[in-house]
């Protein structure tokens, strides 16, 4: 009897019957109905065993862990500050500097490839690590220090890089090493942030399907046809596992405050030649899929790197931000235009608490996708590559 393992989302607490290997993470609260939780479980399953949860109406997926890479820059290049405005394109691109708000009593999660703590950008903010790694806890890599530094990184060197910097406290899960990491680390890493308060969850992060048609192929020794049809099969299951996850996420709107999240798009269109369409877990319903943009002579345009079937757009190249051991570094890719959405979603979700007193994500959500606005985009340019257009941080 073959025995495989999976990730195990629950729509309540429950007992797997009959499976030894089970770890589970759970979010409960004292606001949340009797036996209403939700859980993210790593068990070994065999087909029986699978089949019968696939027909427990208590079970809202059953996905097999995928690999997940981290969406590398398409560009990296030093900068120096002393040669460039007062603050990044970026920032003044979504109207930042206009805005009255600064991202004051919201809680930010960034789940990357960690952080530089010592950063001089980071000194206000009360950084909560957790690593899903079996590597050493800081970023060794300088993509989620770039990455955080454009939601709530203080200037540096007389330059503004971050969005929302009125932050006080961010959420920082290492998921990606060097190795990468699965579907089921961001799934449990989701349920930290959200566990630990978080309002606004930022991944720049994809599942690597030919890496995982890859695996199938070398490891388990099945032929590329066979291979490729499982494959999509799980892909086709994540995608399912983080729609259910970010639709459990949502209904904690009912007992305390919400979270949105948000997700690169990919790199792995190179346009005009062909265009690539999103991939999990910003293919999940519920979760904000992120395109990036690129100056123009004559606007604001699709970087060719970009995937299509976004929700909304951003800044994404040449984007200067916290360079890993201190300074300024500029990168290029939709992992930078993400964080500008997540600055932008924090900026509303302190309007919307200033407001009401609470943070609704779906009220949220709409708020960030209804921000877009398509006026300083070259014309011509596809809602489907897009969304709604440049993100735009309130005014009023």
């Amino acid at each position: 009897m073959s025995v495989n393992t999976y990730v195990v989302l629950s729509g309540q607490s429950i007992v797997v019957p009959t499976i030894d290997n089970l770890r589970t993470v759970s979010r409960s609260s004292a606001f949340t109905p009797v036996h209403e939780t939700v859980e993210v479980m790593e068990a070994e399953l065999s087909a029986k065993e699978r089949n019968d949860l696939r027909r427990d109406p208590r079970i809202r997926a059953i996905a097999p862990p995928m690999p997940l890479k981290l969406i590398e820059p398409v560009e990296k290049k030093d900068i120096d500050a002393s040669l460039f405005a007062a603050a990044t394109w970026g920032v003044q691109a979504v109207s930042a500097p206009l805005s009255s708000f600064d991202g004051s009593g919201i809680t930010v999660a960034v789940l990357d490839t960690g952080i530089d703590p010592s950063h001089p950008s980071f000194r206000q903010v009360n950084l909560i690590q957790k690593n899903f790694t079996s590597e050493e806890d800081n970023d060794t890599h300088g993509h989620g220090t770039h990455c955080a530094g454009t939601i709530f990184g203080n200037d540096v060197d007389g330059m503004r890089i971050g969005l929302a910097k009125g932050v006080r406290r961010a959420l920082i899960g290492k998921v990606l090493g060097q190795g990468g990491g699965s579907s089921l680390t961001i799934a449990r890493a989701i349920q930290w942030a959200v566990n630990e308060g978080a309002h606004v969850i930022s991944m720049s992060l994809g599942i690597d399907f030919p890496g995982f048609v890859h695996k199938l192929v070398e490891e388990y020794e099945y032929d590329i046809e066979p291979a490729t049809s499982m494959a999509l099969e799980a892909y086709r299951a994540n995608i399912n596992l983080f729609s259910e996850l970010s639709a459990f996420v949502q209904s904690q709107d009912y007992f305390d405050d919400g979270t949105v999240i948000v997700a690169a798009s990919g790199n792995e269109s190179n346009r005009p030649e062909y265009e690539i369409a999103v991939a999990p877990p910003s293919a999940g319903t519920g979760v904000i899929a992120v395109g990036a943009l690129a100056q123009k002579s004559n606007g604001l345009d699709v970087a060719y790197f970009s995937n299509n079937q976004v929700d909304v757009s951003a800044p994404g190249v040449d984007i200067i931000s916290a360079a890993l051991g201190g300074g300024l570094t500029s990168m290029s890719g939709t992992s930078m235009a993400t964080p500008h959405v997540a600055g932008v979603a924090t900026l509303l979700a302190q309007r919307q608490r200033q407001r009401s007193g609470r943070v609704e994500s779906r009220s949220l959500l709409s708020q960030l996708i209804a921000s877009g606005t398509t006026v300083p985009l070259v014309s011509g340019i596809e809602e489907e590559d897009v969304g709604t257009g440049i993100v735009q941080a309130p005014i009023d």
